[in-house]
């Protein structure tokens, strides 16, 4: 992997972890055209370019992050706080895709794989998504259930196929239930952190084992990777977050129908 492949990888992978548009399909799509071997041949680049996007969060939610660790073990008349609450949701919200981390993973791969036409359909599936969530009208709330958390949750789960986009998920399903747009861009960038981090932690887990090994990227094309995530990360988490508050998704859900469709043409 040259450093130009490794700076364009990592803008791909920052732009699309946050806007609907799936960064693994997107990932997959763009090793294949720049002829890149898979994602476990450059393992460490992976996991390098995933630690840099959820540090765009951590920045750029950083005030939210701290008031929520600030008033979280703060009682207020005998009962938990709203901190605490939102804490608990996060975690509730964890469990679906923890549990398909942990234990499906590597079935998910074996049976979906990679491949451009499972990320063209996937992509068609997101594009249903959205466009469903920005014609229904529920009444919105500004609070966010335990229910609520556990079923985007499992929205996060099922976006582990290559092609359906996690953040697309998790905000669409957000979006039909009724959560505020304002709370649920949030929530859907805070909840994503620890599958990240778990993420990579598993796959380096892996090479422990010797099950699997970093490949050879060279620190120059790594560092070129990281920083462009990073940047691109900081972006789109902005511009996202905006974009959920003033319901500008169809236009993602048009983008994803036609990056399908082109992408199962192209497969074929």
């Amino acid at each position: 992997m040259s450093e130009l492949e490794a700076l364009l990888l990592g803008l791909v992978q920052g732009l699309t972890e946050y806007l609907p548009v799936s960064s693994s399909g997107h990932l997959a799509i763009a090793s294949h055209l720049f002829g890149l071997q898979d994602g476990e041949e450059n393992l460490m680049f992976t996991v390098a370019v995933h630690v840099a996007t959820v540090l765009s969060t951590i920045v750029i939610l950083w005030r939210e992050i701290w008031l929520i660790m600030k008033g979280m073990f703060v009682v207020r008349d005998g009962r938990m706080s709203a901190e605490m609450k939102y804490v608990l949701c996060i975690l509730l919200s964890m469990i679906p895709v923890g549990i398909v981390g942990v234990c499906f993973k590597d079935v998910v791969e074996d049976v979906f794989g990679s491949g451009l036409l499972v990320v063209g359909i996937c992509l068609l599936v997101t594009a249903a998504l959205l466009s469903f969530s920005y014609y229904s009208k529920p009444r919105e709330r500004q609070e966010i259930t335990f229910r609520d958390a556990f079923i985007i949750g499992l929205a996060q789960a099922i976006a582990v196929l290559p092609g359906l986009s996690r953040s697309g998920s998790t905000i669409g399903t957000g979006l039909i239930l009724g959560v505020s747009k304002e709370r649920l861009a949030q929530f859907s960038f805070l909840m994503v952190i620890p599958p990240i981090l778990g993420e990579a932690l598993l796959d380096v887990l892996k090479v422990v084992k010797g099950e699997a090994v970093f490949g050879s990227v060279s620190t120059t094309a790594l560092a070129a990777g990281f920083v462009a995530a990073f940047v691109s990360g900081c972006f789109a988490c902005k511009v996202m977050i905006d974009l959920v508050k003033r319901g500008k998704m169809i236009w993602f859900a048009a983008y994803c129908a036609l990056a399908g469709v082109l992408t199962i043409v192209f497969s074929l």
